[in-house]
């Protein structure tokens, strides 16, 4: 096992009705901006339970956080930050609400732009505090110091890293109202995770390969059940708590990890807008089979542990262990080739000649370049 150092300092609340906990949560000397995304939560009830919560707290409202937050949009969130003396956050929202509002969070204390922090997190020397209630299971950003900020101007879509939640309230009722599409996109989104942090290097941790392989047999088995009843509250709870747990740093702590799938699927989203976990969900089969000679046992491991995959030579049971990672999320609703969502050659050039010209390197051995990239997507093609 690697050497590590974790710490992760954000309180989860968790439950039916816990939105209310907002009240006491927040100091009452503290200025808020809640930060909102398009406006369903004014369809769901979240919006005026929170504002039942925060009734007699000094608090404004900023809207309009998309998904993929853009700095452009955030930029905005910054400035109104500034001119009101904001000391306190509140993200109310999904992955993106909470993402970019880690940005404004650092951004506004500072006195230059934004993307000068998404470039360089080292600039950051201070964060307004920051909590959320979280709308929709799929980031993990509820409970980790992770983002992901979008640049429209250059079409350049980057990881950035600040500050975790004070606190996070997760209530399941809200998940109800969910469209089945982005049900499936943050399953997508949770299993990936998992698999970015386990499908590495073999022998490293047990407990961090049985905890990985917990959130993903948990996974597989409730989605069928979600996608038949999407208002069962107990499948809906594993569901929230799988995808905080999938990207708080536990199954991440003395191991390597991957992230290919992840930054080749951010650059479908900068190109084309595509939800980022359908991305996944097209991007990972085919980083498995081009990586299969590298991840050769555990792909063997995940086929034994997870589905099952018990008969065949090695060779058999890893090409069947891709075709059921594949298959799972077709089960979800979700294509899993890039022309099934109108993206072709085109796109596959721009990002390995964009790779190439910046040197990336990535995956746990920082041995898939643009050329290896471009052998990614033309297996997904």
């Amino acid at each position: 096992m690697n050497n590590f150092t974790f710490q992760n300092p954000t309180k989860l609340i968790f439950g039916s009705g816990t939105i209310a906990k907002l009240t006491k949560e927040i100091p009452l000397d503290k200025k808020i901006m809640i930060t909102f995304g398009s406006g369903s939560v004014k369809q769901n009830g979240v919006y005026e339970q929170v504002k039942e919560a925060l009734k007699g707290h000094n608090a404004i409202e900023f809207w309009g956080i998309e998904p993929n937050p853009t700095v452009e949009t955030l930029r905005k969130a910054v400035a109104i930050g500034k001119e009101q003396g904001i000391d306190f956050l509140l993200a109310v929202g999904g992955g993106s609400v909470l993402d970019g509002t880690k940005l404004i969070s650092s951004a506004i204390p500072f006195n230059g732009d934004a993307w000068e922090l998404v470039l360089n997190p080292l600039l950051i020397k201070y964060m307004i505090p920051l909590a959320s209630v979280l709308t929709l299971p799929a980031t993990g950003s509820e409970m980790n110091r992770g983002a992901v900020i979008s640049n429209h101007a250059i079409h350049e879509k980057r990881a950035f890293y600040s500050s975790h939640p004070q606190f996070s309230i997760l209530d399941p009722l809200v998940t109800f109202s969910l469209p089945e599409y982005q049900v499936a996109c943050g399953i997508a989104d949770t299993f990936v995770h998992v698999v970015e942090q386990y499908l590495t290097t073999p022998g490293q941790s047990l407990l961090m390969d049985r905890w990985s392989e917990s959130i993903l047999q948990t996974l597989v088995e409730i989605a069928p059940k979600i996608k038949a009843d999407p208002h069962n509250y107990d499948l809906m709870s594993q569901f929230m708590l799988c995808a905080t747990m999938a990207l708080n740093g536990f199954t991440a702590m003395g191991v390597t990890q991957d992230w290919a799938t992840h930054m080749i699927g951010h650059e479908i989203t900068a190109l084309h807008g595509l939800t980022h976990g359908h991305t996944l969900a097209i991007i990972l089969p085919g980083t498995m089979s081009i990586m299969k000679n590298q991840k050769w046992d555990k792909i063997l491991q995940l086929g034994e542990r997870v589905f099952k995959i018990l008969n065949g030579d090695e060779a058999l049971r890893v090409e069947q262990t891709i075709i059921e990672t594949e298959q799972f999320f077709r089960s979800l609703g979700l294509e899993t080739k890039l022309h099934e969502v109108g993206i072709g050659e085109e796109t596959i050039l721009k990002i390995k000649n964009r790779f190439l010209k910046e040197e990336t390197v990535l995956g746990e051995a920082q041995n898939i370049d643009g050329n290896i990239t471009e052998q990614i997507l033309r297996q997904v093609l």
